[in-house]
């Protein structure tokens, strides 16, 4: 069994089909699901999921690129949702340096009150970083980010970025990439990693694994990262699958 830790089944994307997507998840053997929810929409959505499906648990927080659309009501909103028992981490929260609708310094304020509510709620921080890592490690040490640990989803540093951000209590989370055959940078960062602090997830539906890359991704595809960093690290697909699990379950309480 295997839990995806990062899915988007509130986006548009699954309108049509999500009875069908959560079915083939099923199949595949995708024991339970977290969706993250990171603007108003996607938030109350993750919200009806969460009620709808008991394999389904939530991630809320706010993006960094609509990080100039977020208010205070908006945090004190996110604030009282953390209560339900299903919801069990803060985020996506961070940086993200390729887009340019959100300034820098809107991003880092949102960013630092994002760490010091996941402190307040006692959760997990839920980590988005696009070209911005030495500026993310540096947030998540001056603001203690260690004291609730989280996720650096969908990897994207190097080996050293890696030891520096599990040294602050952290977990690797690595996707689709990790399965695209000329990107050797997440192969290398899958091997490295200690199997205590690995992840697996989609972001879909974004960032679809090989062989179905340029399509919709969905969570049964996560199998397909696991069973890619399986191959990598020489060990079988069960053992990968239920350590990752046991992972996940550990840092969730689920």
């Amino acid at each position: 069994m295997l839990i995806d830790t990062h899915v988007h089944l509130n986006a548009d994307q699954y309108d049509d089909d999500l009875e069908e997507v959560m079915q083939r998840a099923g199949g595949a053997g995708i024991e339970k699901m977290i969706v993250v929810g990171f603007d108003r929409k996607t938030i109350e959505r993750t919200m009806d999921l969460i009620e709808k499906y008991e394999n389904v648990y939530g991630v809320i927080g706010w993006h960094p690129v609509d990080a100039i659309d977020c208010t205070d009501q908006d945090l004190e909103w996110i604030e009282s949702l953390s209560d339900h028992p299903k919801i069990v981490g803060i985020g996506e929260t961070g940086l993200d340096y390729h887009w340019d609708k959100s300034p820098h310094d809107a991003q880092k304020e949102l960013f630092k009150k994002q760490i010091a509510l996941a402190k307040k709620v006692k959760l997990p921080v839920i980590i988005h970083n696009r070209e911005a890592t030495r500026d993310c490690i540096e947030i998540l040490k001056s603001e203690g980010a260690h004291e609730t640990g989280g996720i650096m989803h969908a990897f994207s540093g190097n080996e050293s970025d890696a030891d520096t951000v599990i040294g602050m209590n952290f977990h690797v989370s690595l996707g689709g990439p990790v399965t695209f055959k000329n990107a050797q940078e997440p192969k290398d960062i899958a091997v490295h990693v200690p199997i205590e602090r690995l992840l697996v997830e989609t972001d879909a539906p974004f960032l679809t694994p090989h062989p179905y890359r340029g399509k919709r991704n969905e969570p049964a595809y996560v199998k397909l990262v696991a069973e890619k960093i399986a191959e990598l690290r020489g060990m079988s697909y069960e053992d990968l699958a239920a350590q990752t699990t046991r992972n996940a379950e550990a840092l969730f309480g689920i």
